[in-house]
């Protein structure tokens, strides 16, 4: 009894907190229910890169991210579909010709040399540059638009700054130059990035550093107009500059960071161009009907649902539609938590979610209903519906979230919304009948009042009542 007593301290306990991340925390809407634009990037194979493989479309990606951060949007979506596409979902972007622009075009990289007297200047500016970052990355579920325009304006004057403290090589030293990036591990957990450029690049690197070495400047290493590296060059290389067109980025990298900025140097590497191939654009007022009948479909059903479980099993009914309202409670403030941008097919994952749930109370009840119906008393018939519903449903559920996984996998889009939804809803609803369904049914049967076979089981024959009653 006082394990009961200790579930229902925590059932009670996690309603609370559910309620008080819904109240809080919105849940981000994808662009079938906001609204915006919906673009699918071609990247097309070059002479120097005849066939487009995962490492140069992930640089693609990385710069196409880039520029999204350029256009200010918040919670965009970009992912790689097939093997030469990219997906960019923009919610909010009622103008598509503007994303066109910006995305448009081959990525800019370029080797710069620091202006003399500036060393003060750039670590202001860089500083300067950091704290608006890390408050971009703070507005990104933030609906305040007139923030996020007057972060992304301080973000592009603070580029513009830093670029005017840098000047370009004579010729320069630019992308397709560069032969290969990527990040290398050295003792310890610090990681180096390593560059290579083919001969007329290695030349003109050799240049760059060696006007820079011992003097405390940065190379200015910049993608698409924006520093993304400042190394410096030490006084050992003076007199020749660093020479064999290879050399190492060192600074206490992370592996995620090492690899972050080799895929960035790459993307700007690509001599490879990119085409718009599909523009959609979704108005705020369809999402908005989709939202207002998805809403309507799930209290509907779920209003249904909960009627029938009341008129069939009676009391267990009643008590499986209390769980099944804080199984709704505990998903919904799971996505909110977690960040899930809610799609339409999302709510359909979430709603079909509630049919597992409730299934996997129809086979407690329906076993417990068994085992009243063979004479054992109350306690017993629950306790062992429970016990032996506990496989069927383990292996209903396991084999719903594999094939939730392949979909997330292998699906793109709006499919990973779907199953990424539904994944969580059954994990959740794991929780709500074997533990939340459980707690009440036991809470109910120490009532005295509500120990009667037939609120459990209604057609029992009156042979049976006084055995399970004993």
């Amino acid at each position: 009894m006082q394990r009961q007593r200790s579930l229902l301290i925590l059932i009670l306990v996690l309603i609370i907190a559910a309620i008080t991340v819904i109240a809080t925390i919105p849940i981000p809407l994808g662009l079938d229910l906001r609204g915006g634009s919906q673009l699918t990037i071609q990247v097309k194979p070059s002479a120097e890169v005849p066939t487009i493989t995962e490492r140069e479309l992930e640089g693609v990606k990385k710069v196409v991210e880039g520029r999204i951060n350029g256009l200010g949007v918040s919670e965009p979506v970009i992912q790689t579909v097939g093997a030469d596409k990219i997906l960019v979902q923009l919610p909010g972007v009622n103008d598509p010709e503007q994303a066109e622009r910006v995305l448009g075009g081959t990525a800019q990289l370029e080797f710069r040399t620091q202006k003399a007297n500036t060393e003060t200047q750039l670590l202001a500016f860089q500083a300067s540059r950091a704290e608006l970052k890390f408050k971009q990355e703070e507005l990104r579920k933030s609906t305040d638009k007139a923030a996020i325009v007057k972060n992304q304006e301080d973000l592009q004057k603070n580029n513009q700054a830093i670029a005017e403290l840098f000047e370009s090589t004579n010729p320069p030293l630019i992308g397709k130059y560069l032969k290969d990036a990527y990040g290398e591990p050295t003792q310890g957990n610090n990681w180096n990035v390593a560059i290579r450029f083919d001969q007329k690049g290695g030349e003109l690197f050799a240049n760059l550093t060696k006007n820079l070495a011992g003097t405390g400047r940065s190379i200015g290493v910049f993608l698409d107009n924006e520093l993304i590296s400042a190394p410096t060059v030490g006084i050992e290389f003076a007199a020749t500059g660093i020479t064999g067109g290879s050399a190492v980025i060192t600074g206490r990298f992370t592996a995620q960071q090492a690899n972050d900025l080799g895929v960035q140097l790459r993307g700007g590497a690509l001599p490879v161009p990119v085409e718009i191939a599909e523009i959609r654009t979704v108005g705020a007022t369809l999402g908005k009907d989709s939202i207002t009948s998805s809403i309507y479909a799930g209290i509907g059903g779920l209003t249904l649902v909960l009627v029938f479980m009341v008129l069939y099993y009676r009391l267990p009914g009643l008590i499986a539609d209390v769980a099944l309202l804080i199984y709704a409670l505990l998903t919904w403030s799971t996505f909110a938590l977690l960040g899930v941008t809610l799609t339409l097919p999302g709510i359909a994952g979430f709603i079909l979610s509630i049919g597992m749930a409730v299934d996997a109370n129809v086979l407690i009840f329906e076993r417990t209903r068994e085992e009243l119906q063979a004479g054992k008393s109350l306690y017993r018939s629950i306790e062992s519906g429970f016990y032996r519903a506990f496989s069927s449903i383990l292996d209903g559920n396991v084999t719903t979230v594999i094939a939730c996984a392949a979909l997330f996998w292998l699906g793109a889009g709006l499919v990973k919304g779907f199953a990424l939804t539904l994944a969580l809803g059954v994990a959740v609803s794991m929780f709500s009948a074997i533990t939340c369904s459980r707690t009440l049914m036991f809470l109910a049967y120490t009532i005295p009042a509500l120990r009667k076979p037939e609120y459990f089981c209604p057609n029992l024959p009156a042979s049976n009542k006084a055995e399970v009653t004993q």
